[in-house]
């Protein structure tokens, strides 16, 4: 039997990256699977297309998936999102707040409205997907499953790169908090933190040869992630394979978080 069979998952952001991977995944373990997308239709039917193939492959009578639209920083698009999908299906069994923008500057540099952004879509839209699911999970009972993409940024600071790292530290603590709040009604909350992984989103340094050499020269594994290696760890912690967990930041990225620069032994001297 698959891990998810059955479960009724909502992935924010879904349309394209780790989200694109994780729908496919979860399909693949037997997941019924809602795409959120603010405003790439096009990308979010190429995603429901591989859903929907995926499904397909391996099950006679396919699964349900479908597409949501909505900036999850608005709350009344977000509330929209749980009701189209509650109508739908009648219950939602895993949250997987995935939607995710970065911007580049020095800080001294950085507009209010682009670090309100970041914070908006990052933090504040993971918020409001966690309220409406803690709210249906608390309702229906029998507990369920937020799961949060977040980053190595999350405890490795990220210079011009403010407003993110800051959205992804915000959003470990909101996890934790949520974990233990919740933990005896069975709501269960963990966090996935991606190093470099290779998604659109890092087009700019995947592209370079040398932007490339010179990050990837930073992961002790020596490359860039790959989205569906983000996908396996979300379906794991989905599953009841999972059951005892929660409150955690499973850290998917390549070793980046163990202070390369210190694979050379040296001495600081006494």
């Amino acid at each position: 039997m698959k891990r998810l069979e059955g479960k009724n998952v909502l992935i924010t952001g879904g349309s394209t990256g780790i989200g694109r991977a994780t729908a496919i995944r979860f399909a693949d373990e037997g997941a019924n699977v809602a795409i959120n997308y603010r405003s790439s239709e096009k990308e979010a039917e190429i995603t429901l297309d591989e859903v929907r193939e995926t499904c397909n492959s391996i099950r006679e009578k396919g699964c349900r998936e479908m597409l949501v639209q909505g900036d999850v920083a608005s709350e009344e698009d977000v509330e929209r999102i749980f009701q189209d999908v509650l109508k739908a299906w009648g219950r939602l069994d895993v949250l997987i707040n995935n939607a995710g923008i970065q911007t580049a500057n020095p800080t001294h540099e950085t507009a209010m409205d682009a670090y309100d952004r970041v914070l908006a879509v990052n933090l504040r839209g993971a918020f409001l997907c966690s309220r409406e699911a803690v709210r249906h999970f608390l309702d229906r009972g029998g507990g369920g499953v937020i799961l949060n993409n977040t980053s190595v940024h999350e405890t490795i600071p990220k210079p011009q790169y403010a407003p993110y790292a800051a959205s992804k530290a915000g959003l470990g603590a909101l996890s934790r908090t949520l974990a233990l709040e919740y933990a005896g009604q069975g709501i269960r909350v963990n966090m996935v933190a991606p190093g470099a992984i290779a998604t659109p989103i890092n087009r700019e340094w995947m592209d370079d040869p040398e932007k490339k050499a010179d990050v990837e020269g930073h992961i002790p594994m020596g490359r860039a992630g790959e989205p569906e290696e983000i996908a396996a760890v979300f379906a794991f912690l989905a599953s009841d394979e999972a059951a005892y967990i929660t409150g955690q930041t499973i850290y998917v990225d390549g070793g980046l978080t163990l202070y390369p620069d210190f694979r050379t032994p040296w001495s600081s001297g006494s």
